[in-house]
């Protein structure tokens, strides 16, 4: 078996019955069949076009075997460095496999000025950039894409031969194969963040250099087992002790082992937290990267999941499986919590809000902030405290450049509220989050306190076609998700950094 999963004893048996309630309703093989109606009537239109991912090799192997001639192309050409363009489940699954096969992978998907600038001043001559999005209209990734398009036309290069799009067929995207360009057309039945093996998954890895091929054999190689109705499956398991901690552990927290630096928690936290948190209920997933700081006492609200290590006390799971298996493994789970839970796994209600209020905030107020946190690190854990809820945890939503010391002083002041506080702390990039626990955030139980922490001082980058520049974007980002949250209850404190 390549998958072992280890559960610890109490957590398990907490989960039988929920094991039990999915071996009696041959979940696995009716997922397989792609039953639309294991969800309820209420999601069976949207299941019916979303469970391509559960048998996607067919059409995967298909896509590799185009995108492995493409980059023989590409080479000739001297082309050598890859930028990928994407948000959420367009990217994150890409920047995982990336990481595992140890290539170098370009992922841009920030509206800060100086991420922007960063990953336009490579030597284009020898650049392709691919840029996925299921729809073609989101608003980051066409931003993205019209920087590079005027970039490669200001450098006398032709941008149909240095931009490769990923879409569903019949997007916005598509229709640029007219004007040249390459686009590798998706599966339209595979949700964005189940796309991973799919060809979202698959152009940005291979072009990069990732044996993305060892990546779908292993993942086929479980799939009989991930999709049987036994009580050894361990997606089942996986998700019924998962089920059985709900609702008091709503939060998973994700520890890659030494051998596991993949930075698959991040790409798990889009996918659980964005499938099940709606309706007032959820599953946290939070990513602990290295140096993130290690409860003596793990909070009451959460789980401990060791990515790459065996189970290791009360309250933990562990899960130790190459990486293809564990792509699969974890979106079966998914879709299973979603039967257990009572909710439509594959929509994001919440979402659009964000999105809406992102955009009247741009229209309304440039480059408005409303600071209302302390400037004394005391004064702020205490307000933090003050406003957390009973079985809470606290989201620090960092609008900086990831790889500035803005970024530094977010990550430490998260593991000082994780110490002093003794909560779970999410730490999520702006506007990245925003397409994966950003659902959960406003969708699910109202248990979070929302630090936003924003670069008031970047120097604006104008957008290619329009009025505003990307740091005004950002910053309305982040208002826009202020005000949603604050309109369903939710405590949120600004800081300007």
């Amino acid at each position: 078996m390549s998958i072992r999963l280890t559960i610890d004893s109490e957590l398990e048996q907490a989960g039988n019955p929920f094991l039990r309630e999915l071996l009696d309703a041959q979940f696995a093989s009716r997922l397989l069949a792609q039953d639309p109606t294991l969800w309820g009537a209420a999601a069976e239109e949207e299941a019916s076009r979303r469970l391509g991912w559960v048998d996607p090799f067919p059409e995967s192997e298909k896509v590799l075997r185009e995108t492995e001639s493409l980059k023989a192309e590409l080479s000739k050409r001297g082309i050598r460095h890859v930028v990928l363009c994407g948000m959420g489940g367009s990217s994150l699954g890409s920047e995982v496999i990336a990481r595992e096969a140890g290539v170098t992978l370009n992922v841009l998907d920030s509206t800060h000025p100086d991420v922007i600038r960063r990953a336009l001043s490579g030597d284009l001559a020898t650049t392709v950039v691919v840029i996925s999005s299921k729809s073609g209209s989101t608003l980051e990734t066409r931003s993205h894409a019209e920087f590079f398009r005027v970039a490669f036309n200001e450098a006398g290069l032709n941008p149909a031969d240095h931009m490769i799009y990923v879409t569903d067929p019949g997007s916005s995207f598509a229709e640029y194969a007219s004007a040249g360009y390459r686009v590798m057309q998706a599966d339209p039945n595979v949700g964005g963040r189940f796309s991973a093996l799919s060809a979202f998954g698959i152009v940005p890895t291979v072009l990069a250099g990732a044996d993305t091929g060892r990546l779908l054999v292993g993942a086929k190689s479980v799939q009989a087992e991930l999709f049987s109705d036994t009580p050894e499956n361990p997606a089942l398991r996986l998700a019924a002790a998962i089920a059985g901690a709900l609702p008091k552990q709503y939060v998973l927290l994700l520890a890659e082992g030494a051998t596991h630096r993949w930075g698959l928690g991040d790409w798990v936290e889009q996918l659980i937290a964005e499938s099940t948190g709606k309706e007032g209920k959820g599953i946290l997933p939070i990513s602990l990267p290295l140096g993130a700081y290690e409860f003596s006492t793990l909070p009451e609200n959460a789980l401990h999941v060791g990515i790459g290590s065996a189970s290791a006390g009360s309250r933990s799971i562990g899960i130790e499986a190459p990486l293809g298996e564990q792509l699969l493994l974890w979106e079966v789970a998914t879709a299973a919590l979603g039967r257990l839970m009572g909710i439509n796994p594959f929509d994001q209600p919440d979402v659009e809000s964000g999105k809406i209020a992102a955009h009247t905030a741009l229209a309304e107020e440039h480059g408005f902030i409303e600071v209302d946190a302390a400037a004394d690190d005391a004064e702020l854990l205490e307000q933090l405290r003050a406003a957390l809820p009973q079985n809470g945890y606290v989201a620090v939503q960092a609008f900086v450049d990831r790889d500035s010391a803005q970024a530094e002083a977010a990550r430490e002041i998260s593991n000082r509220i994780a110490k002093e506080l003794n909560v779970p702390v999410a730490l999520g990039w702006g506007p990245r989050y925003l397409h994966s626990t950003g659902q959960m955030h406003k969708g699910g139980p109202a248990l979070g306190v929302y630090l936003q922490l924003v670069d008031a001082g970047a120097e604006d980058l104008p957008i290619p076609g329009q009025e505003d520049g990307t740091a005004e974007l950002m910053r309305a980002q982040a208002r826009g998700d202020r005000e949603v949250l604050r309109a369903r209850g939710r405590s949120v404190i600004t800081r300007a950094v």
